[in-house]
């Protein structure tokens, strides 16, 4: 492995571990190269799929609304859906915009009225194309922040597994998405990620299920994320099946330009205003400190001979590549967060208050108040924890966290709590 991805793993590790104790559900504060919605419908496809369900046919011609606002125009029941013959998504009445879907990313606003599982999955069949469908299901978003909706669908040519997911995430959580150099590395025929003229970011990919190809199963996928945080992700297989069954078909059923217009489709609106947010605000733990100027300050903490090479950042997180006087090379992450201020979701205060304290539960209490936790690897509150870290909590709500991670001798630990002792470490806002 090269330094530089050996330099990158180390990244995705350490912000990954850092962000392990505070998520609110699934959410992380690293993004990795599949969506989170994806990965999360994924585990959760096997249980869902109920064998045998009686078909469904598909929702009529503007026979389905979900109103963004109590007491607009009603929605049809299930019994009245399943009577109704199939159309293109482009006769069916969209969601009203509810105030909560243009708002501003980085606070929560009131909730919008619930979607309910079969919400969820009348709005998906009324965009899907004439077939029949069977063994439907479906989650609202009272019960996650991840709703999504998923069938077996056969147009006449076989049969294929498909899904749809909404999630809403606060601004600055998610990472840019790109696609790789090297498709067929990544195990991929095709992929774009385009622009959209209302800013959002559109990825379509198709690909498959297994790397290894141990069995032709294809997977399509499209993805959207909106500049209101909302994300809406369509999959679908040319199997019935995720993994396990035979090939139905020789592709999914579903376009590229089909899934591009599903996931952008007007029906997501209220939906994503009523789902809850999937994770932590980053603004909420924004220290006020711009990277340049932590680099600064870490670069005036290095012991004489020490040098910063490059920095990877992603919220309150900064992996740094260093060189010592010797040559030596290694990497140390530090994250410097604002842990005065609450949440606004309830939820995930409690969330982030459990995590907390379970990371400073092995702290020394200096008379200032300070709590300070050090880990040597194999030691304290995670013994799988691979890195020495030094992590000082200052009453002030400034929390700072020094791993060394590639190169763990580069740095001795007494050099490492020397840094997150420093007082430079001061939030700002």
């Amino acid at each position: 492995m090269s330094e530089p991805d050996t330099f990158e793993d180390d990244l995705l590790y350490a912000m990954s571990r850092t962000g392990e104790a505070f998520r609110s559900e699934r959410a992380g504060l690293a993004a990795g190269g599949l969506d989170l919605g994806r990965r999360r419908w994924r585990r959760r496809s096997a249980a869902a799929v109920v064998s045998g369900a009686a078909a469904l046919a598909l929702v009529g011609t503007g026979a389905f609304y979900l109103s963004g606002a109590t007491g607009g125009s009603p929605v049809a029941a299930p019994a009245e859906a399943a009577a109704a013959p199939a159309t293109s998504g482009a006769g069916t009445a969209p969601l009203t915009t509810t105030p909560a879907a243009t708002a501003a990313a980085t606070k929560a606003a009131a909730p919008a009225a619930p979607v309910t599982d079969k919400e969820m999955l009348a709005a998906f069949q009324a965009l899907l194309p004439k077939g029949e469908v069977t063994e439907a299901k479906g989650e609202g978003t009272e019960k996650s922040t991840t709703p999504y909706a998923q069938l077996v669908f056969d147009d006449g040519q076989g049969k294929s597994l498909m899904s749809v997911s909404v999630q809403r995430f606060y601004k600055g959580q998610e990472q840019q998405r790109t696609c790789p150099t090297d498709l067929r590395l990544a195990n991929l025929d095709s992929c774009s990620v385009t622009t959209l003229p209302d800013g959002s970011t559109l990825m379509l990919s198709q690909g498959y299920e297994y790397p290894d190809h141990r069995a032709t199963t294809k997977e399509w996928w499209a993805t959207v994320s909106r500049p209101d945080g909302g994300q809406v992700s369509f999959n679908e297989w040319n199997a019935a099946q995720e993994k396990g069954a035979p090939d139905s078909r020789p592709n999914p059923p579903i376009t590229l330009e089909q899934a591009k217009a599903i996931v952008t489709d007007k029906v997501w609106d209220r939906a994503v205003a009523a789902v809850r947010y999937n994770g932590i605000d980053p603004a909420v733990e924004d220290p006020g400190v711009t990277p340049d100027e932590k680099q600064a300050i870490l670069a005036g903490l290095l012991p004489a001979g020490f040098a910063v090479q490059s920095r990877t950042t992603h919220l309150v997180t900064d992996m740094y590549q260093l060189t010592g006087p010797d040559g030596a090379k290694g990497s140390i992450s530090v994250r410097l967060a604002n842990w005065s201020r609450p949440f606004d979701d309830p939820q995930t205060q409690q969330s982030m208050d459990r995590g907390r304290a379970s990371q400073l539960k092995d702290a020394t209490v200096l008379p200032d108040g300070t709590k300070v936790v050090v880990n040597e690897p194999g030691s304290g509150s995670n013994p799988k924890f691979p890195y020495t870290r030094a992590a000082e909590l200052h009453p002030d709500g400034t929390y700072i966290e020094v791993d060394a991670t590639e190169g763990k001798d580069l740095l001795t630990l007494d050099q490492l709590k020397a840094i997150a002792a420093s007082p430079k470490w001061q939030v700002r806002k």
